[in-house]
C-alpha cells in the first residue's frame, strides 16, 4: 500500500466557525505574533475574547503563535516566552506556575502514517503545575508533562513526563530527579 493524499479527508474536524477562525487569524497576527507588541495584558484580553480561559499574572512575550484560543486553558502565574508556538488543534491545558521558554512548540496534531489516506490525529496536551518546557523544545500530541517536570533545552517528547523529573534529548529520556529548595 502507498500513501494516497487524494483520499485525505478531515471534514470530521471542526475547530470552530470559519468566521471565528478568520477573525482570529488577523488578531493573532496583529497582537500575539507581532514582535512590536510587548503588552501581555492586550494579548490576554484578545485571547479571552476568543474563548481562552486564563488565570491571573500571565506573561506572554512577543511573537507567540496560538492556533485556536478557544482550545486553550492557562492557570495563574504562567510565563510564555518569545516565539512559542501553541498548535492546539485539541485542548492545551497549562496549569499554575508553568514556564514555556523561547521557541518551544506544543503540537496537538499528527498524521496516521499507517493509513494510505494519512488521516489527521489530534490529542490534547497537559502541562501540570510547576512544569518547565525549555527553549526550542517540542511537546507532542497526547503528552502529559507531570507536576514540576522539566523538558530541557531542545528536547523532544511524545510520551508523558513523570512529575519532579528532568528530561533531555530526542527522544527525551529521564536524566535525574528535580529537587526544589
Amino acid at each position: 500500500m502507498k500513501t494516497n493524499l487524494s483520499t485525505y479527508n478531515n471534514n470530521w474536524y471542526q475547530p470552530g466557525s470559519s468566521i471565528k477562525r478568520f477573525l482570529w487569524y488577523f488578531i493573532n497576527e496583529l497582537f500575539l505574533k507581532n514582535r512590536f507588541n510587548p503588552s501581555s495584558s492586550i494579548k490576554v484580553f484578545w485571547l479571552k475574547c476568543f474563548g481562552a480561559k486564563i488565570g491571573s499574572d500571565v506573561v506572554i512575550k512577543p511573537a507567540v503563535n496560538i492556533k485556536y484560543p478557544w482550545k486553550l486553558n492557562i492557570g495563574d502565574h504562567v510565563w510564555i516566552g518569545e516565539d512559542v508556538w501553541i498548535d492546539n488543534l485539541d485542548i492545551v491545558s497549562i496549569s499554575d506556575n508553568v514556564c514555556i521558554s523561547q521557541g518551544a512548540f506544543l503540537i496537538c496534531g499528527n498524521h496516521n502514517y499507517k493509513m494510505s489516506s494519512f488521516d489527521l490525529i489530534i490529542k490534547p496536551i497537559s502541562l501540570e503545575a510547576g512544569a518547565w518546557i525549555g527553549a526550542k523544545s517540542i511537546v507532542g500530541p497526547g503528552v502529559i508533562v507531570g507536576s514540576h517536570a522539566v523538558l530541557s533545552l531542545g528536547s523532544v517528547t511524545s510520551t508523558n513526563l513523570e512529575p519532579n523529573s528532568i528530561y533531555r534529548g530526542n527522544p527525551a529520556i529521564k536524566v535525574k530527579t528535580r529537587t526544589i529548595n
